[in-house]
């Protein structure tokens, strides 16, 4: 990966001027915001980099409202003394978080981890041909495009959604365990918290029209079959 156009959200102007700084000389082009306002006014960026403390609106609210309208990967910038719920964090759409005090070094390879999973192309398996789109049922799963259609009508899904459809798409009718997944979707610092599998499931399945896409297997995992 690259380099990626960053914003920035962050009020605290010695931590600000320093990762501007520092992420420069990485590579990367920082725009700078100091407000939630000053987030949603921006347009164009490649990932969020944001923190939760802010001036003028709480950080969960900038994250749901970016969210809403794009699928930038959004990492949320947290002080240790802030409760942080991690699936909260996954619900509301955030790709990943770090925790203040944190060193430049892992903030880098944090972004680089959540650029190479939603900015230069999505998880693949080994015979899975990620130049043709893959037909399961009414589906059509492109990850080239990372467009995912259901009765020829566009599905509009999270960075986080698709990688997780297309991870269970490698192996059609098969029960992928929560660990599996965790493994494969997201990041080891996710382990634990399974329920975070589950909710993203559950956005799916609601995505897709029909609860028969995605089928829990109790105990194991989950399986992705054409509803019968």
């Amino acid at each position: 990966m690259g380099q990626v156009k960053l914003l920035l959200v962050e009020d605290d102007k010695a931590i600000a001027d320093s990762l501007v700084e520092g992420l420069t000389a990485a590579g990367h082009t920082v725009v700078h915001v100091t407000t939630g306002a000053g987030a949603l006014a921006e347009r164009g960026q490649e990932l969020v980099l944001l923190d939760l403390g802010l001036p003028d609106m709480d950080g969960r609210d900038v994250c749901r409202e970016l969210r809403q309208r794009s699928t930038t990967p959004i990492i949320m910038l947290t002080a240790r003394s802030e409760e942080f719920d991690r699936v909260l964090g996954l619900e509301l759409g955030a790709d990943d978080y770090v925790t203040k005090p944190f060193s430049l070094r892992e903030l880098v390879a944090r972004i680089r981890a959540v650029g190479r999973r939603t900015l230069d192309g999505p998880l693949t398996g080994d015979d899975t041909d990620p130049a043709a789109a893959q037909l399961i049922g009414s589906m059509e799963l492109d990850r080239r495009t990372r467009r995912v259609r259901v009765d020829n009508e566009e599905i509009i899904l999270t960075a986080k959604e698709f990688d997780l459809l297309a991870f269970l798409a490698n192996d059609v009718g098969a029960v992928l365990t929560r660990t599996e997944i965790l493994e494969n979707v997201w990041d080891a610092h996710w382990y634990g918290p399974t329920k975070t599998v589950d909710a993203h499931v559950a956005s799916l399945r609601k995505k897709l029209g029909d609860h028969g896409w995605i089928e829990a297997v109790r105990g194991v995992g989950f399986r992705l079959e054409a509803p019968k």
